[in-house]
């Protein structure tokens, strides 16, 4: 079975990447979600998320009224086959030092995962063959 199909967020919010970093924020807040994904001309281009908005646009004083997604978002967007493990993901996640992980299918984005997502994941495997749990 392949365990990201279950962990992986299929309604991907888009952004285009003209819009000001003011219009992302508010669609995060409103969506209660981490990322959007950066669209120009109906194709992803990258992905914005809560850090980006944090360390770049808020650390650097970008006007938040003024400043455009494509102005702080990551690019390429970093992702995983569908098709590999849960534990694949969280290794590339620590390794690129992000938070929010693309998911393909044959190479086409077909949603995301967040770190919040594996450690759900990882709560209920872990907490589930008690493997990790301290005997008493």
């Amino acid at each position: 079975m392949d365990l990201l199909k279950m962990l992986v967020n299929n309604k991907i919010e888009t952004i285009d990447h003209d819009a000001v970093l003011k219009a992302a924020a508010q669609r995060m807040r409103d969506r209660r979600i981490g990322s959007l994904i950066v669209t120009q001309r109906g194709q992803e281009v990258g992905i914005i998320s809560e850090t980006d908005l944090t360390r770049k646009a808020v650390a650097e004083g970008l006007n938040p009224e003024k400043a455009h997604v494509a102005s702080i978002m990551s690019s390429p967007i970093i992702s995983i086959e569908i098709t590999e493990s849960p534990e694949r993901a969280n290794d590339l996640m620590k390794e690129k030092g992000i938070r929010h992980l693309g998911i393909t299918e044959q190479g086409r984005l077909i949603g995301i995962i967040s770190v919040r997502d594996l450690l759900r994941y990882f709560k209920v495997y872990y907490d589930g063959i008690g493997s990790l749990k301290s005997k008493k």
